[in-house]
């Protein structure tokens, strides 16, 4: 692959993807000319045609950049796809995103972030506390940062925060100073085959880390191999662990903790966002903090002022805004699309909110994913009061015989459940669900959760629920 630093023009087949965007953003901020093919249009492929970048939705031969100097394409591209096909039959550069990537941070200190859920929220985290701070780094996230409304940002120190994504094998092209790993539950079994294959990756990823580096890993996983000779645990009760958080109280729908460790103390941390497995993200983000040593009230400041990533425990309708509707209703909205996030999810917002009634709107998200942890779906969705479960989100998959939506309710021992289409899902809403908020004396707590397109009815549900004032 050539030096990126001599390209003029560079187009991306996938641009709207988050990881592909954030490495458009990267370019664009090089004074490169982007442009890019997504399948359609979404609010942050709009915000991107805003900031300079050229982007068409449909796969024409006639609109593409055919002086481009590179070619980056995501690996979820058809095999038939025509852009993709013109620029490999005439030899043009081809990348993927994770061989870019690798380039990119060749040369800088890499705080990289893996695991099968937790990784984006860290890595905001551990950015936001960077730039906060000022230390300063470069990001590149698997998420929009609510703080910034970006998932790419540049700084003059040559410090990159990545989100390592184990999908396709991607995060085994990076160099990590430091390395975080937050799960190793099965996932992707259509890349690696089996749950061990899919283990073993995880651990030559943490077995690239450079020597001297630091290598944290959430306490409880399988014992493998590592090598690293500075390994530490993280946890957020568990006090077994190198680093865990105490004394952990419930505030206005976020939490106060403090975190300690054989070396430190951090008391009196303010988070303002929901869910546990939110301070055990905070634990392993400030765990890498001071590491780094950045001073302990710039570290508490950005925690207190972090405000999360788009769709992940999203509040949009705050404790706040919902004890002045009438209805009630805190409204929340997440990416979770495995079980072990989901039942985190359930299990938080329950926790959160012990006197509401829960009502879960899930989107399975891949037919192979719904097929191999359907009895695992089931056990999450089942920590619900109530659950509507949207037919399956097919992404880059043909569907399988005999897998959908109806398979996971028949596992599912919840009574209180059924599949809707989203037209009749939004009437349901309008009508008979207000109807049953009225009638509580709590009102409710309300979920839509998945990595598909339900992230557009977001909007919808939350008018029907102020329009019913």
């Amino acid at each position: 692959m050539k030096d990126i630093s001599n390209i003029s023009r560079v187009y991306f087949i996938g641009i709207g993807g988050i990881g592909m965007s954030a490495l458009a953003r990267y370019f664009l901020s090089k004074d490169v000319v982007v442009s890019g093919y997504d399948k359609t249009q979404t609010p942050l492929s709009k915000q991107m045609e805003s900031e300079g970048m050229l982007i068409h939705y449909e796969d024409n031969l006639e609109m593409i950049d055919k002086n481009a100097d590179l070619i980056v394409y995501t690996p979820a591209i058809p095999k038939d796809h025509k852009e993709f096909n013109f620029y490999k039959d005439n030899n043009y550069e081809l990348a993927k995103r994770s061989d870019v990537l690798q380039q990119i941070t060749q040369s800088s200190y890499n705080i990289c972030i893996a695991g099968t859920h937790g990784k984006t929220t860290i890595s905001a985290m551990v950015a936001h506390i960077l730039r906060h701070s000022g230390f300063g780094c470069n990001a590149f996230l698997g998420g929009i940062s609510v703080n910034y409304d970006t998932n790419f940002w540049s700084s003059g120190n040559n410090v990159s925060v990545v989100e390592a994504d184990e999908y396709d094998r991607s995060f085994l092209k990076l160099s990590p100073d430091i390395a975080l790993i937050t799960s190793m539950d099965p996932d992707h079994l259509d890349i690696y085959g089996t749950v061990e294959n899919m283990e073993a990756a995880f651990v030559e990823f943490a077995n690239k880390l450079k020597p001297g580096g630091l290598l944290l890993t959430k306490y409880g996983l399988p014992d493998k191999n590592f090598i690293a000779n500075n390994h530490l645990r993280y946890s957020v009760l568990n006090d077994m662990a190198d680093i865990y958080a105490a004394n952990v109280t419930m505030r206005d729908g976020g939490y106060v903790f403090d975190i300690k460790s054989k070396d430190w103390e951090l008391t009196d941390v303010k988070l303002n966002m929901g869910g546990m497995h939110n301070v055990e993200n905070a634990v392993a983000s400030i765990a890498i903090a001071m590491y780094l040593k950045i001073n302990p009230v710039k570290i508490k400041n950005a925690i207190g002022t972090f405000k999360g990533v788009k769709r992940r425990f999203e509040y949009i309708i705050s404790v706040a805004e919902a004890v002045n509707l009438k209805n009630n209703v805190v409204f929340i909205d997440d990416y979770a699309h495995h079980p072990a996030e989901l039942g985190a999810l359930i299990r938080s917002a329950k926790s959160l909110f012990s006197f509401k009634k829960c009502t879960v709107i899930f989107q399975p998200h891949l037919f192979s994913r719904t097929r191999d942890l359907a009895k695992e779906f089931a056990e999450s969705l089942d920590l619900a009061d109530r659950v509507l479960l949207l037919p399956i989100y097919p992404a880059r998959e043909l569907p399988i015989e005999g897998v959908s939506s109806e398979m996971l309710l028949k596992e599912m021992t919840n009574e209180n459940a059924a599949v809707v289409s989203k037209e009749a899902l939004l009437k349901y809403l309008a009508g008979d669900y207000l109807k049953l908020v009225h009638e509580s004396s709590f009102g409710e707590v309300l979920i839509t959760a998945g990595a598909g397109d339900i992230s557009q009815l977001v909007q919808p549900i939350k008018e029907i629920i102020l329009d019913s004032e």
